[in-house]
């Protein structure tokens, strides 16, 4: 196996604001240096990136929400696989670490917290939507 993008499925990350705050989860198996992330998995044969930034949501957190847009893709700078940021609308349910064996904890967190979390900074269209759409 190489470390090459292409030989693996890309990543979708699904960004859930509510009530002000972005849900971040915290993975048990670090990938490099990313502890807190947003909840994000590979996506499936066929499926398109905003679905499976919705059924990651759904798997890892219990928390059901509705694909809004696509903010935009890159390959990760600390992970170099391809990644795609879906915002997201919650419509039911509450996070909560419904995946334990991926995940140890869930967090709501605010847009100046954010960098407690991720020190490292965002990928600049994903903060551009949290400029835009939390109180700072």
């Amino acid at each position: 196996m190489t470390d090459q993008t292409t030989d693996q499925p890309g990543i979708s990350a699904a960004i859930v604001v509510q009530d002000g705050r972005v849900l971040m989860v915290r993975r048990r198996v670090r990938e490099g240096e990313l502890m807190w992330q947003f909840p994000a998995g590979a996506i499936e044969s066929g499926e398109s990136a905003e679905a499976a930034a919705v059924r990651e949501t759904q798997e890892e957190t219990g928390l059901t929400v509705e694909a809004v847009k696509l903010l935009g893709e890159r390959v990760h700078p600390k992970t170099g696989r391809l990644m795609s940021y879906t915002a997201c609308d919650p419509t039911s349910g509450t996070a909560r670490v419904a995946d334990a064996d991926e995940l140890d904890a869930v967090a709501w967190v605010t847009l100046g917290e954010i960098p407690e979390y991720v020190p490292y900074g965002l990928f600049e269209p994903v903060q551009a939507y949290l400029d835009e759409v939390m109180p700072s």
